[in-house]
């Protein structure tokens, strides 16, 4: 007979939850938000057709018979934990981790970035896929999807971890050739476009006060990675994405000609599956996503 288990992840954050006595303290100790354990535990209390916790203000307090389901469950999560360190950790996360990634920002900063991953978790190996679709249209599931944000989905934790504006970008070659002291000059360059993104110029000119200004020419591209290599070359101008060309910039293979104006832009995020969001491997690649997130912002404002 099939056994009648409930779900793991959510009985876990019922268990940290009701022995630490706060979802607050339970979300830090499991590395999640304070959303997910609460999520996890309306799951289990549906699952299990009564309710576990009664809310006194600020305050969460065990129902009796919750107390006494805490008391029978609590010893076997110990025994998880001493059978788990037995084993050895290394053993317990060594599943291949699926993240599914936008193409620029996979090509430009996280595949560079990836070797260093490795580096520091030799047991976590990991399976990158890239897509520009919506999380909530995606037909596989994903332990980690990295999109613009920040957004919320049913049933998805949200964590941003890097920054963007948009700022002109060009290759150092160019700016010799035709140097560029104030907006205005720009009438004797290549503006370079990507056809997913039309208003980047439009509005970075009319930021910069010079809304009706007409380049030398104009080049269009499908891709944003495929703009940004035609402003490495020397074609043109691009709109770039500060979190995208931070390595780029640092050597050398593109400037900004103005220190401003700035376009805002979203922050890119990762959205992760709530029934994934206590597995360690998650909230390990998770942590060093914000980790080089906050050194790559570091670096682009030395």
């Amino acid at each position: 007979m099939k056994r009648a288990l409930p779900p793991l992840n959510a009985l876990r954050a019922f268990e940290a939850a009701g022995r630490l006595g706060s979802f607050k303290d339970a979300a830090a100790e499991l590395h999640v938000t304070h959303g997910a354990v609460s999520q996890h535990v309306r799951v289990l209390e549906e699952w299990l057709a009564a309710p576990l916790f009664e809310r006194r203000n600020r305050r969460v307090v065990l129902t009796p018979a919750a107390k006494a389901y805490l008391d029978e469950i609590g010893p076997v999560f110990e025994q998880l934990v001493q059978a788990t360190s037995r084993y050895g950790i290394s053993a317990a996360i060594s599943r291949t981790l699926s993240v599914n990634s936008i193409a620029t920002f996979t090509l430009r900063w996280l595949v560079p970035r990836l070797a260093k991953f490795h580096l520091e978790h030799p047991g976590v190996d990991v399976n990158v896929e890239t897509s520009n679709e919506p999380v909530e249209s995606l037909k596989e599931t994903y332990d980690v999807i990295i999109r613009g944000g920040p957004d919320t989905f049913y049933g998805y934790s949200m964590r941003p971890f890097l920054p963007e504006e948009r700022v002109p970008v060009c290759s150092p070659a160019l700016l010799k050739r035709l140097p560029i002291r104030m907006p205005e000059d720009l009438r004797e360059h290549t503006l370079l476009h990507t056809s997913s993104l039309p208003r980047l110029w439009p509005d970075w000119l009319a930021k910069a006060h010079v809304p009706s200004l007409n380049p030398a020419a104009a080049l269009t591209f499908d891709h944003f990675y495929l703009t940004l290599q035609a402003a490495i070359d020397g074609i043109g101008i691009a709109m770039g994405p500060t979190a995208l060309v931070t390595d780029d910039l640092a050597a050398g293979r593109l400037v900004m000609p103005f220190d401003g104006p700035r376009l805002p832009s979203r922050s890119y995020c990762t959205y992760v599956p709530l029934e994934r969001s206590t597995d360690d491997r998650v909230n390990l690649f998770c942590a060093w996503l914000e980790r080089e997130g906050a050194r790559s912002r570091t670096e682009g404002t030395s």
